[in-house]
């Protein structure tokens, strides 16, 4: 185990969530520590989690501790209308039609841990 030998450094958590939505309150999340994207790629954020709210259930973009994106999708327990096969058609969708973008938020946020980390 290393240990930190600076004491005010402050440690990138194990998860990021970029951001999320919600088809049972229909609201739109976005982290505050990504406040500073542009107003262009936060709409492009939103327009892509709200494409997904139709199939029903929760979905969060997420970054790993590797900095690498995910979408991860999830229901209630009694959500009848919750389509997990259509979730998984959409995110694929979402991930070709969306590829640069997904590719630059990875970038920016290995950029912007590792600058945390020094």
């Amino acid at each position: 185990m290393s240990e930190n030998k600076k004491t005010n450094q402050i440690q990138p958590p194990e998860e990021i969530v970029l951001c999320g939505a919600s088809a049972y309150n229909q609201k739109f999340y976005i982290n505050e520590n990504f406040k500073n994207l542009p107003d262009e790629i936060k709409n492009q954020l939103k327009v892509m989690c709200v494409f997904c709210a139709d199939i029903g259930g929760i979905l969060q973009l997420v970054f790993d501790e590797e900095g690498n994106l995910e979408f991860r999708t999830a229901c209630n327990e009694d959500d009848l209308l919750y389509d997990d096969i259509g979730s998984g058609l959409k995110i694929k969708e979402l991930r070709q039609k969306n590829e640069d973008l997904l590719r630059g938020l990875e970038l920016y946020c290995k950029v912007i841990f590792d600058k945390l980390e020094e």
